[in-house]
């Protein structure tokens, strides 16, 4: 009996119980995120905004009108050049853009997507696009015109890239074991990677400086002070709602 028991205790203490290795993975996740996120923001990072058409409801009350979306993105990255340029970047969903975006997939040769890089006097059209909800109609605060696929590029941007949407990757699904999925924490935020082949380059501008987002603010390479560059945010903010009084 006491063989047996001696026995029982050295697998126990060999084999932690589920809930201690969960516990271990999410604190270290969770640590890991917190550098991430430190070491990037010392890091100067190009700000893009995506437009694209948004697809039409059913409920639709005027379905003859051609209905513009544009998000903020946090992060995005040229992939490849070779044997096609491709570039990525996340979305958190759900969301209107990504619906956009997969809904574009079934035709991999049309341009659905403009990424605009914004240039550095755009630090208000960031903040325009970053929130949709405090913006519903972000298309009458800026000038844009259309590519030749009728997308929206933003006037003033540093340059801009029609893509085609090829692949679409839920983040949360990777995972290589059911472990790692159940000790994996996303506080309830789900993300997809958007790959996206650049079909052409237009309106490539040399005489503008990038805009760029770092220590949580928007800046450029001469070091500008953010609230010089987001001084055009609030008088666009202030003139939008004047005229929606």
């Amino acid at each position: 009996m006491f063989h047996f028991f001696a026995n029982a205790g050295r697998r126990w203490r060999a084999r932690p119980p589920a809930a201690c290795r969960a516990l271990t993975t999410a604190t270290s996740t969770t640590t890991t995120k917190d550098a991430l996120r430190a070491l990037l923001r010392e890091t100067g990072q190009p700000v893009a905004v995506v437009t694209s058409l948004l697809p039409i409801d059913g409920d639709d009350q005027h379905p003859s009108t051609t209905h513009f979306h544009g998000a903020t993105l946090s992060s995005f990255s040229s992939i490849a050049l070779d044997p096609h340029p491709l570039i990525a970047f996340s979305l958190k969903i759900p969301s209107r853009m990504a619906k956009s975006l997969k809904t574009s997939m079934s035709d991999p040769a049309q341009s659905a997507m403009v990424l605009n890089l914004l240039s550095s006097g755009q630090a208000g059209t960031a903040a325009v696009f970053a929130r949709p909800d405090l913006h519903p109609k972000p298309f009458e605060l800026v000038q844009y015109t259309l590519s030749q696929d009728g997308l929206p590029i933003l006037s003033g941007s540093l340059g801009a890239l029609s893509c085609s949407v090829l692949k679409c990757i839920p983040l949360h699904t990777l995972y290589e074991t059911v472990e790692d999925e159940h000790t994996g924490s996303t506080n309830g935020l789900v993300s997809e990677l958007f790959i996206s082949r650049v079909q052409r380059v237009d309106a490539f501008s040399r005489d503008l400086l990038p805009l760029l987002y770092h220590r949580r603010r928007y800046t450029t390479i001469e070091g500008r002070d953010s609230k010089s560059l987001l001084v055009d945010a609030l008088n666009r903010i202030a003139d939008y709602g004047t005229a929606n009084r």
